[in-house]
């Protein structure tokens, strides 16, 4: 099976910044390494009407990524990035080389 995206976009809560950002580096990305999953590419949106953030992690295949999405430890991080952030969305897709939106 091919490898997928994970792509995920949202926006940091006014006046979170700090707390968000704290949170990425200690909890958000080391609990997705221990998931097995590392993040690839990160782009922040200065402007226009687009998610201030877009990250996407490259997963070996559809499978993994279905277990990933159907884990405990995906629920209890979105559950924490719940108190930082809105509007978090993510979607899988076929990997391929370059920017993917």
């Amino acid at each position: 099976m091919s490898a997928v995206k994970l792509l995920m976009t949202w926006d940091i809560q006014p006046g979170r910044e700090e707390d968000y950002f704290e949170f990425h580096i200690r909890k958000f990305v080391p609990s997705l390494e221990a998931l097995g999953v590392a993040l690839s590419e990160a782009w922040l949106t200065v402007y226009g009407e687009q998610p201030r953030l877009l990250a996407e992690a490259v997963i070996p295949n559809l499978d993994s990524a279905r277990r990933l999405l159907d884990s405990n430890a995906w629920e209890d991080l979105g559950t924490q990035m719940d108190d930082l952030v809105e509007n978090f969305n993510y979607k899988v897709i076929a990997a391929r080389g370059g920017f993917q939106m």
